[in-house]
């Protein structure tokens, strides 16, 4: 199941940077994950500084 991220994202792209299957890009108010190139990594996670990244469901 690809991560999603919530409302905490604060738009610093490190996520997007850190992502090795460029599923990340820039939303409407947060960044969002593409389910269809996550890869179940954890790599964003590791690197969101605002916790905003999370494990789907």
């Amino acid at each position: 199941m690809a991560y999603i991220i919530n409302d905490d994202c604060v738009m610093c792209g490190s996520c997007a940077g850190a992502c090795p299957s460029e599923a990340i890009s820039e939303g409407d108010g947060k960044y969002v994950i593409n389910p269809d190139l996550c890869v179940d990594c954890g790599t964003c996670a590791d690197t969101c500084p605002s916790g905003a990244i999370l494990p789907g469901e």
